[in-house]
């Protein structure tokens, strides 16, 4: 998907990703006119993290019906994910959490453990938009306790760690 040159690392206010804007930019150009699931998913991601909300709507609702024509089950779910995630960057939370409890669910019924992973993270990511950062702690610890267990690579749980450290933060200046 994205390149290394491409993603810098996670704000530790919004959890989000940061990233060099000319390079997404120049990777969307090469995008332009291709018209996969992979390019689409890879557009979708790349509209979201530079901010351009309504066309990673527009992607994110093409990525699903895309999806369903592949009658590929962990695709759709995968798809089902990123569109939620969109829906949290537009602040419908609790569309978002709704949706999101729903593929936490589906993914952990089929043991498809990185997809649940990815599903409580985009969860806990939505609770900590919300402010509920004991929720959002509970959902990232369960999301990188499974990435472990599926022994993915350290920049894999990179976005997990980020959020796991900010959140106890949080909670500890809290009370």
């Amino acid at each position: 998907m994205t390149g290394t040159s491409i993603f810098l690392g996670y704000d530790r206010e919004t959890l989000r990703e940061q990233v060099d804007l000319l390079a997404a930019g120049r990777r969307l150009d090469e995008l332009e006119n291709q018209r996969s699931l992979a390019a689409l998913t890879e557009k979708l991601a790349l509209y979201r993290m530079v901010g351009r909300i309504d066309e990673a709507w527009l992607m994110a609702n093409e990525t699903v019906r895309q999806a369903r024509f592949t009658g590929d089950r962990e695709t759709l779910l995968a798809a089902r994910i990123r569109r939620a995630q969109i829906q949290q960057y537009q602040g419908k939370l609790e569309i978002a959490l709704m949706e999101l409890s729903g593929c936490v669910d589906e993914a952990h019924t089929h043991d498809w453990a990185l997809l649940e992973a990815s599903a409580l993270e985009h969860r806990g990511k939505s609770y900590f938009d919300k402010g509920d950062y004991r929720r959002a702690l509970v959902d990232l610890e369960d999301a990188h306790a499974l990435r472990e267990r599926e022994n993915v690579s350290a920049a894999q749980l990179e976005a997990t760690s980020v959020g796991i450290s900010v959140i106890r933060e949080k909670i500890a200046s809290n009370g």
